[in-house]
């Protein structure tokens, strides 16, 4: 999941870190960064210049010599771009500046350009103002920027000679990619990774405010929604937007969906991309005069159906296959693509929006049987919240009238029969304690769940769980939540899930059957939360091709650094190297725990506290390795 943190600021504003803090702390919390991409990296010395003057080259045709005002000078600058004019404004790389690359296409070099004052065929040039390439970025990010020639500000913008042209272009900016794990089905947005940053940082978050917007006419008036597969389709929710004005987004939106590596197209394609990444929400809009009978029927396929999706291919259907039909047929595969006779042109005057729910697990399979998997069915396939497609609609309706782009018609076509109950899980803050080895208050972990958005029952002693966290779901998932906001980092007590460490050390690996007989009965063991214990002392043995694991696991294991410890003297640091480290799997069965649990105890060179080898039973294998 890429995040922009300019982004993540537009809910967290009070967001107050650098990049470097940003990413400790947030991977502290739970949070794994995968990268880190500097969107400035190797932009030095960049201001925003006015060109004052423009002369001819005496010895060059294709040359000309420009008079530049940076701001508390005037600077010559010699150039061959042909789209230079008096009046531009422009960025410009100062004497002893640098840029990101050439404007060839070629990579970047790592270090960027570094760029110097000289003559250019005998006339003294002190700086050079910069294409959109050079800046490091592309015309599919900045489509307002010439094929060939420097960048030239929008009159529209407010810039003046002097200032951060790199800012300016909102290129002040980091794009941070988490690995996010499939239970965290949330946090596959940016308002998810956002309540994640507030609830780490202990800033307040800031929701967007979202309005049920539209004219006085009804959508039921225009649209009917029948769904017949109600165990693949959750709920359904439909709106109207009529006389449509396609027109470029405006640049705050296009500056956003850019630094998450989405080309701009036109306001209402970028408006449904741009609330599929704030609310993790995938929508999709039809053509409502295509729409035959004006009716939708969310249904099975055939078994041998044909079906051309909207990149013009045919795909073969079966009928497990979820379909978005009209009245008389298919118009989109359900969650994976809409259909080639329902495509939106340039001509569109009358819109259906949908927002829906589908069935993960079905969505995962028909793309993988049709071959085709894309942007949304890779949300969709994670199981998205039903609670979620309301406001994600609303959000969109909500913008297109802001942005101009069409008028909204009141009222929402809502199919959802079966609404998510509430989860309720009982607080058990003496438990959470025993299994963590910590000694947190109750007001403190009071604290974090409010943090979290998780409400609390006094009466019934209850946790109020928010439908978008799909993960909680016992008592296992609370402990969890304690701990990463405990933090990770800090020194814990000498007990593990109960258990005293040093017995468990003493255990070592000849006497795995004896850690499994103290875990026994324990909530270790709970159905999705199985804990297999490995631990090191030395260096940490990492995973680095995770595939043996997974088969090992059905698939379904998750395998990652949990919580470090402090044993006598020694204190465990976060970081490449601990000295004891505590992994917990997830899988479906005991069984499947004991294998894996026997896979590492076998394949892991164990040593015991004084550093002595007290097993190596087998040749590490290739996909082992040792952090040094």
């Amino acid at each position: 999941m890429n995040t922009p943190i300019s982004w993540i600021k537009a809910y967290v504003p009070d967001l107050d870190c650098t990049v470097q803090e940003y990413v400790d702390k947030m991977t502290l919390s739970g949070s794994h960064v995968e990268n880190a991409v500097y969107l400035d990296k190797n932009l030095e010395k960049i201001v925003v210049g006015r060109i004052e003057k423009i002369e001819k080259h005496p010895d060059a045709d294709k040359l000309v010599i420009c008079q530049v005002n940076v701001g508390d000078e005037e600077v010559q600058i010699v150039t061959g771009a042909s789209n230079v004019f008096k009046g531009a404004m422009v960025p410009v790389v100062l004497d002893g500046g640098r840029v990101a690359g050439g404007h060839d296409g070629s990579p970047n070099p790592e270090n960027g350009i570094k760029i110097k004052k000289g003559k250019l065929r005998g006339v003294p040039s002190y700086g050079m103002m910069c294409s959109i390439e050079e800046l490091g970025s592309t015309r599919d990010m900045y489509p307002e920027a010439p094929e060939d020639g420097i960048y030239i500000f929008d009159e529209s913008k407010d810039v003046k000679p002097g200032d951060d042209a790199v800012a300016a272009l909102g290129l002040r900016d980091a794009v941070v990619e988490f690995e996010i794990t499939s239970n965290r089905v949330d946090c596959f947005s940016m308002i998810g990774m956002a309540r994640e940053a507030a609830a780490t940082f202990e800033k307040p978050f800031y929701a967007p405010e979202v309005k049920e917007v539209g004219n006085n006419e009804k959508a039921e008036d225009y649209i009917s929604v029948e769904v017949e597969a109600t165990d693949l389709c959750p709920r359904y929710t439909a709106r109207i937007v009529k006389n449509i004005k396609l027109a470029p987004s405006p640049e705050w939106m296009q500056r956003r969906l850019a630094a998450m590596g989405i080309r701009p197209i036109n306001n209402i394609v970028d408006i449904t991309n741009y609330v599929m990444e704030e609310y993790g929400q995938p929508m999709h809009a039809y053509d409502l005069n295509k729409i035959r009978g004006h009716k939708i029927v969310v249904k099975r396929a055939n078994d041998g159906d044909v079906y051309t999706t909207l990149d013009g291919q045919e795909r073969k259907l079966d009928k497990d296959v979820l379909m978005i039909n009209d009245a008389e047929g298919p118009v989109g595969i359900a969650g994976i693509m809409g259909g080639e006779n329902s495509m939106i042109t340039d001509d569109i005057q009358t819109m259906l929006f949908e927002a829906a729910t589908f069935d993960g697990t079905n969505i995962r399979l028909s793309s993988k049987r049709i071959g085709l998997r894309t942007d949304a069915s890779g949300k969709f396939e994670k199981g998205l919240d039903p609670e979620n497609a309301l406001e994600a609609i609303n959000r969109a309706c909500q913008l297109v009238e802001e942005l101009g782009a069409g008028e909204v018609v009141g009222g929402v076509v809502d199919v959802y029969p079966n609404p998510v109950e509430d989860v309720k899980i009982p607080f058990e803050p003496a438990k959470y304690n025993k299994l963590l080895g910590t000694n947190v208050s109750e007001e403190k972990m009071m604290e974090y769940f409010d943090r979290l958005e998780i409400g609390y029952d006094k009466e019934t002693n209850m946790l109020l769980i928010p439908s978008f966290r799909q993960d909680l779901r016992c008592s296992a998932d609370i402990a969890e939540e304690v701990a990463r906001f405990f933090g990770y980092e800090h020194e814990l007590t000498d007990m593990v899930y109960g258990f005293n460490i040093e017995e468990l050390l003493l255990a070592g690996v000849y006497q795995k059957e004896k850690i499994s007989e103290m875990f026994a009965g324990h909530d270790v063991f709970h159905p999705l939360h199985h804990g297999a214990v490995v631990y090191f002392h030395g260096k940490l043995r990492k995973i680095a091709d995770q595939t043996k694991a997974y088969e090992l696991a059905g698939n379904e294991a998750v395998v990652k650094p949990w919580i470090f410890y402090k044993t006598g003297e020694t204190v465990v640091e976060y970081g490449p190297n601990p000295y004891l480290a505590l992994y917990y799997m997830e899988t479906e069965s005991r069984e499947k725990l004991d294998e894996v649990t026997e896979y590492f105890f076998d394949k892991m060179s164990m040593t015991d506290p004084d550093g002595q080898e007290i097993a190596y039973r087998n040749q590490i294998p290739d996909y082992f390795i040792t952090e040094e």
